[in-house]
């Protein structure tokens, strides 16, 4: 890690002109003038720790390597800058190394970009949006991806490289076959405002987990605003519980290569594309071999705003075919005529290799007057109504600390 605060007497008089001017909220790249921040702009080899006094400024992709740990301190704020292509800026933590970023709902940890105001001042108030851009502004900066050694399942062998990293760099390298693979502990994060371009059509999504094991514990995320999809999960076997997922501007939830977890109590609003893009594995999908070992995913406890008014999906699930996932107590409302449950081909278990693998939904509601009509392909478990079938069981509260909640939002249905 490099740390740098140069140009603080230039950056000062230019900030005396800049009082003069003004920025449109949504301008995307208004040039905010940082003084004092820490410039991240090397690889960390060693255990570090970022606190909460002061803001780290990613000047490129930094990758937390293996054997390292890095901390992060509750109510630190860290800020990437502007990149794309193979420059894209990202948090990367490598096979082999920690991440230890425990905020607390009255603190949380905040990655954003260097054009976002928003100063450890502002947070310690307990006022967690962004001064001057928007819940849609996204494509500033990179996101936060974790790599592990848990299984995956891919065309060929055991590990592979994650979307969004350079093949010429090996600490995007994920996957293996140790399922309780620990990369660290995530808690009270809000990543906002990423989902750089790194090749056409290819954006780094907001939280990346590629074969993550389920000894890592991630609770209370919030993804705001990222180009590419909310969370994406690649294979391994972590659960995360307590998310929140705005206005992606690819898909909400997106899960590949054979994921094995569980996301618990979780909240999607509108994404541009898919609310849910699910894949299943991609080994050899007629072998219950492969099929045993990775299972069916889950969703429980979840609520769906499907459009607001900033943003419509073009669809509520799009489900390939041989993906086994099971959703329970899933409320979707604020629906449009066209958005559909999209299940491809078969996706139940084919030739019913195993009993209790495959896809289903259990006490999944959509808030339309005909169910059939929001459906293509058959289902079973989805009716109609307008509350969830099992309310108690989210618990709305539990994401009061979120930008989503304090801007009004996440509302009850």
């Amino acid at each position: 890690m490099k740390t740098n605060f140069t140009k603080i007497a230039f950056a000062m008089m230019l900030g005396l002109a800049m009082a003069f001017t003004s920025c449109d909220k949504d301008d995307p790249d208004p040039d905010p003038i940082e003084t004092g921040n820490v410039i991240v702009s090397e690889n960390i080899t060693v255990n570090t720790t970022w606190t909460s006094d002061k803001v780290y400024q990613l000047a490129g992709r930094i990758a937390v390597e293996e054997g390292a740990t890095l901390t992060i301190e509750a109510g630190t704020i860290i800020k990437g800058e502007a990149g794309t292509g193979p420059n894209a800026t990202a948090l990367l933590i490598a096979q082999g190394a920690m991440l230890i970023a425990e905020g607390t709902a009255e603190a949380p940890i905040i990655f954003t970009s260097i054009a976002d105001e928003i100063t450890p001042e502002q947070v310690a108030t307990g006022d967690f949006t962004s001064p001057n851009l928007d819940l849609t502004a996204n494509g500033y900066w990179g996101g936060v991806l974790v790599m592990g050694k848990a299984p995956i399942s891919v065309a060929e062998g055991t590990t592979a490289q994650i979307e969004g990293i350079p093949v010429t760099d090996s600490n995007g390298r994920y996957g293996g076959n140790d399922p309780e693979d620990n990369s660290g502990i995530l808690k009270y994060i809000s990543i906002r405002h990423g989902g750089s371009n790194i090749g056409e059509g290819n954006e780094i999504n907001g939280l990346t987990l590629g074969g993550v094991g389920s000894g890592t514990t991630i609770e209370n995320i919030e993804v705001v605003a990222n180009q590419d999809d909310g969370i994406e999960w690649f294979g391994g076997t972590v659960n995360v519980k307590n998310a929140v997922v705005v206005y992606a501007g690819d898909d909400g939830l997106d899960a590949d290569q054979g994921w094995n977890g569980t996301c618990e109590h979780f909240v999607v609003i509108a994404s541009d594309d898919h609310l849910f893009e699910l894949d299943g594995i991609e080994g050899d999908k007629n072998d219950p071999a492969v099929i045993a070992e990775f299972g069916a995913y889950t969703f429980k406890d979840g609520y769906v705003i499907a459009n607001t008014d900033a943003v419509t999906s073009s669809d509520l699930i799009n489900l390939d075919p041989e993906t086994f996932v099971h959703f329970d107590n899933v409320f979707f409302t604020a629906i449009a005529d066209g958005q559909q449950i999209t299940l491809k081909g078969d996706a139940t278990l084919p030739n019913g290799f195993l009993d209790g693998v495959e896809t289903s939904f259990t006490n999944v509601v959509l808030n339309v007057d005909d169910v059939a009509a929001y459906i293509d392909g058959t289902a079973n478990g989805i009716a109609a109504g307008t509350a969830p079938a099992n309310p108690s069981a989210i618990d709305l509260s539990a994401f009061s600390w979120t930008w989503a909640h304090q801007a009004g939002l996440i509302v009850a249905w």
